[in-house]
């Protein structure tokens, strides 16, 4: 049961001996080992974690405080490119609303080093397929043509985009660049993970953290979203409120 590739890995427990328990089997399993890229103690967190950074697995315990495990898995699937998720719990009875949710297997504790092996096999066969179904295409990113530059900025990467006076800007975790096509093209293309907050905004679904009421120069009082990864709150115009509302509780 050896895997053909490292498998980018995420730990998601309240416990940070059950983290630790983990992160020595994945240390015992044979190469190529899986790498530990990150750990989280909350789903909160690890949602945090998941919109500035990839990986290829989530092992995730079911009972942790604030949201827990079967939550953030349905976020999980909200993202661009979401990873595999392996359940690690010590309650067997989740396990049918575990696969419902497409969970890729699900472990009780203790682990045994062979079933866990067993799990990292098949996310990998879930990457070879989604790979296999789901070719690179245009869909996975946005082209930003910029003095002469044409770039390729993956969709996981973006924030929010926003309607300037005659221009589009992109924000991702690092810059601000300019698109050249319209909210309402980039929307009908890739809508399915965004969404749109204001009549001149569009923000990833996954890097929504807060909705809060906020004061604008312009609007007067009201309300806006706080993302992940940038420090500007985005304005959300009263026609949204509701959608936002629904969409923070989902995740």
């Amino acid at each position: 049961m050896t895997l053909s590739q490292t498998l980018r890995v995420l730990l998601v427990d309240d416990e940070p001996l059950a983290r630790s328990r983990l992160r020595t089997l994945l240390g015992d399993c044979p190469p190529p080992q899986p790498l530990v890229l990150g750990e989280a103690g909350d789903a909160v967190a690890a949602m945090d974690w998941l919109s500035r950074n990839a990986c290829d697995v989530v092992l995730l315990d079911i009972h942790m405080p604030g949201a827990d495990g079967m939550q953030m898995a349905q976020a999980v699937q909200t993202l661009p490119q979401p990873p595999a998720v392996v359940f690690v719990t010590a309650h067997a009875e989740h396990a049918v609303q575990a696969f419902e949710l497409d969970a890729v297997d699900y472990l009780t504790k203790p682990v045994r080093l062979e079933r866990l092996r067993m799990a990292l096999k098949k996310a990998e066969q879930r990457m070879s397929v989604n790979k296999a179904d789901k070719p690179e295409k245009a869909s996975n990113f946005v082209l930003i043509h910029d003095r002469g530059r044409t770039e390729r900025v993956p969709l996981a990467d973006i924030v929010y985009l926003r309607a300037e006076l005659k221009y589009v800007t992109v924000r991702t975790r690092e810059r601000t660049l300019i698109y050249d096509g319209s909210l309402a093209e980039f929307e009908e293309r890739h809508g399915a993970h965004w969404l749109r907050i204001h009549r001149n905004a569009l923000v990833a679904r996954h890097a929504i953290r807060s909705l809060e009421k906020h004061h604008d120069a312009e609007e007067g009082d009201g309300w806006a979203v706080r993302l992940n990864s940038v420090p500007e709150p985005l304005a959300v115009s009263r026609r949204q409120l509701a959608a936002v509302r629904e969409a923070l509780g989902k995740g």
